[in-house]
């Protein structure tokens, strides 16, 4: 690390100490304590009111009449409106103006189960949340087919966004002229993000028609922006401002404007400030989720396991808006390669528009859904050939001079995929355990073990080239205490804790001189959602930039005055300022060297690449399809890391995220049949949806960073850690298939899909044991 020039030894050592250490996170203490201020916490002014949200009871069907009146009259009722009273635009789109705010009014379509209708707003929550469950009583409204899955989406032709398309070589001949071939289908179910804080938005009117909302969001800009238009006004007349989410995983990137927007509209029509905080129920019926994704794919590959052309086609279930699904699929399409060479590949991605809540960001943002495919496939051509699945991976490697270009054009710089894993073989001692699963299998025919290493590739950076630009303000006061804002949201990854440790370390100054302030569009303005793992790299850039700003003016007043040049830190500040020196600064930064055609599918997407690989053991209870991960070991990128300890937090909060996601967390709409309950999203409660807990961590559980700085020059040679480590768990559910392959002997490929819950393996097992005879 460079150290700040021309400052005292003492403070070059505390700047030095600044960053590559593992310092506790800034809310660390105030987390424990239950001191940290989530937007409920903030203390309620006079007079305010509590919104609720009146929901459709069919999954689709027309308005034919809409009679608020009995909900107007329910106890502590203070206001009624639907989308005819909306003052500016009825839409919260973050990219395509698809999707109302409110459904409309007779002769309107509803689209999903759970799209909000009508809205409430009562003297308490309470009061508010029992008139708008009057909703199915007052909307009437004629059922119309509902298309619940990616598949029935796709045979009608029903889209969000045009398919694409993303091919390099002639694949199909490549495959006919394979000396193996073969195709497969895979289904791979949504999630839910089940962040601990649900969605909230607290509306608060101000003069000449001003409206600040304090709101639990990760995209501040784009709410302003949504309200702005809601609303009818300019830009200018609206301020967001979010301190500090209880998790956020893509579900508050873009789904939190419908909140804000109702909110806001409400207190705008009422004069009083209007708190709208759904129930975990509500959100779960009225926000989306990951997509869940089905795939329909042929491989051609050699004999040692090379993939010689490959074709697939991705469906998503996008819900009935667009949302962010054509950047979702655009990152699917751009990670099926993963860590591998592809010399022939055509790729279809189609983002299919169903009658079901519109699904959006998640922690890897498509990434896992395209990765998979790939691993999948490999899983499947290591079967077939009776080879072990680790030496087909590093036959597919990409490499270093050539077979180093991916399938849209990037060419692979930093590739340290085979050296990482072959790291992880040694200190796993992987092929050890492959042969002691073996004999355990061979005397065990019950129970089954399995085992399987994956790496990973992921790009990093936006895929839409103008997201990658981020900018801060360092106030540098009196005292010689410090204040940042920056553009970021703090979710509880630690984003404040490593700005401020880069801007201690750029003025030479311990960790606790630094406080970060909440994110607030009136200070910076037009930030991108801190989202696509860019968060510390685009923050910590500018929110540096701004830093050395400043100590470069007092590098040039200490070369002035020479007699303040060994004063300490807090009286030079004071010295500075007596003599009229700006003590703070704004800094900005867009990321270098991106451009991406989102017609062709072609360019440089992504800044650098992050790498990392691991590997799962698991048992399967064959009689009842229950399985239990053993061991996971872990190695990850991320560069030189600027705090180990959050970035090893990081690590293993998204493989435990990841592993739900692939083992039990089951999403359930109940088929559109007639009866009262079509459509409905069953699994809309923790009473029906299963996260993991701390007893699905693994007894062995052994996580390590990776020891090389980023070649690219990111934020101190630093990697971007938050969404890549969710394609590590992948491993543990090719371990099952393993597990579930050993009851036939290897010799036939498991149909197990994900999530791999207990009743999936049991029929996997049943299936295999039946083709094996």
């Amino acid at each position: 690390m460079n150290k700040p020039a021309d400052l005292p030894e003492q403070q070059a050592a505390l700047a030095a100490a600044a960053v590559g250490r593992s310092l506790p996170h800034e809310s660390a203490a105030l987390h424990v304590a239950g001191r940290a201020h989530y937007t409920d916490d903030i203390p309620e002014l006079a007079g305010t009111l509590h919104a609720a949200l009146g929901l459709s009871p069919l999954a689709h069907g027309v308005i034919e009449s809409l009679d608020l009146a009995a909900v107007r009259a329910m106890p502590g009722v203070v206001d009624v409106f639907s989308a005819a009273d909306i003052p500016g635009v009825n839409d919260c789109g973050s990219l395509v103006h698809d999707d109302p705010i409110l459904a409309g009014g007779p002769g309107d379509t509803l689209r999903y189960r759970g799209q909000p209708v009508f809205v409430v707003v009562a003297r308490t929550r309470d009061e508010a949340r029992r008139a708008a469950a009057m909703a199915p009583k007052v909307i009437g409204a004629k059922p119309l087919k509902a298309l619940l899955t990616a598949e029935e989406a796709h045979a009608a032709g029903q889209y969000v966004v045009p398919p694409m398309h993303l091919v390099r070589g002639d694949a199909a001949a490549a495959i006919a002229a394979a000396p193996h071939r073969f195709k497969a289908q895979y289904r791979v179910g949504g999630q839910e993000q089940f962040y601990l804080e649900g969605q909230i938005s607290y509306a608060l009117p101000a003069e000449d028609h001003g409206m600040t909302v304090l709101c639990s969001t990760q995209h501040p800009s784009e709410m302003q922006h949504l309200v702005a238009h809601a609303l009818g006004v300019a830009s200018h007349a609206v301020r967001v401002e979010c301190r500090r989410m209880g998790g956020g995983f893509g579900g508050k990137e873009s789904q939190s404007a419908l909140f804000a927007c109702v909110a806001a509209i409400a207190a705008r029509r009422l004069r009083v400030p209007v708190k709208l905080r759904v129930d975990r129920d509500d959100d779960f019926l009225v926000t989306g989720r990951r997509h869940g994704f089905v795939y329909e794919a042929e491989v051609g590959h050699d004999d040692e396991g090379r993939i010689l052309g490959a074709q697939i086609t991705m469906l998503s279930n996008a819900g009935h808006s667009a949302d962010l699904s054509g950047p979702v699929m655009t990152r699917a399409l751009c990670h099926f390669d993963n860590a591998y060479w592809l010399p022939h590949v055509a790729m279809q991605g189609y983002s299919c528009k169903t009658n079901t809540q519109s699904n959006t960001a998640f922690r890897g943002f498509g990434g896992p859904q395209g990765a998979i495919a790939i691993e999948l496939l490999l899983d499947s051509v290591a079967r077939r050939l009776g080879r072990d699945g680790l030496a087909v991976r590093q036959a597919n490697f990409y490499g270093t001079t050539d077979r180093n270009v991916t399938p849209y054009g990037q060419v692979v710089e930093d590739n340290i995929a085979p050296e990482l894993t072959a790291q992880l073989v040694a200190t796993s001692g992987y092929a050890a355990r492959r042969e002691a699963i073996a004999a355990f299998n061979a005397t065990s025919p019950v129970l089954k073990k399995g085992l399987a290493l994956v790496p990973l590739k992921f790009g990093i950076s936006f895929n839409v080239t103008h997201l990658n630009q981020a900018g801060a303000l360092v106030h540098v006061y009196t005292d010689g205490s410090v204040l940042v804002n920056h553009g970021g949201t703090e979710m509880g990854q630690g984003l404040n804790t490593k700005v401020a440790q880069v801007v201690a370390h750029e003025l030479g100054l311990p960790l606790e001189a630094v406080r970060c302030s909440a994110t607030d569009t009136s200070k910076i303005a037009n930030t991108s959602a801190t989202a696509a793992s860019t968060g510390s790299d685009l923050n910590g850039k500018a929110a540096q930039a701004a830093a050395r700003t400043i100590r470069e003016r007092l590098e040039r007043f200490k070369a002035e005055q020479p007699q303040h040049a060994a004063l300490p830190w807090p009286q030079l500040v004071q010295q500075a300022y007596l003599a009229r020196v700006q003590l703070w600064s704004d800094g900005f930064y867009a990321t270098p060297g991106l451009h991406w055609n989102k017609a062709t599918l072609q360019g440089r997407p992504f800044h650098y690449y992050a790498y990392g690989a691991a590997v799962s053991e698991v048992l399967v209870d064959t009689l009842t399809g229950e399985h239990r991960l053993l061991a996971a070991d872990i190695l990850h990128d991320a560069g030189q890391s600027l705090n180990p300890a959050l970035d090893i937090g990081q690590v293993e909060g998204a493989f435990i995220q990841g592993l739900g996601w692939l083992t039990m967390e089951e999403l359930v709409w109940h088929p559109d049949d007639g009866s009262p309950r079509a459509g409905l999203l069953m699994t809309h409660a923790p009473s029906t949806y299963k996260i993991p807990t701390a007893n699905d961590a693994p007894a062995v559980f052994r996580t390590a960073l990776y020891d090389a700085p980023n070649r690219a020059d990111s934020i101190h040679r630093s990697k971007a850690v938050g969404e890549p480590p969710l394609l590590l768990p992948i491993s543990a559910l090719l371990a099952i298939r393993d597990a579930v392959s050993a009851v036939g002997g290897h010799r036939v490929d498991p149909p197990l899909h994900a999530p791999a819950t207990p009743e999936a393996v049991l029929r996997a097992v049943t299936a295999v044991r039946a083709a094996a005879g």
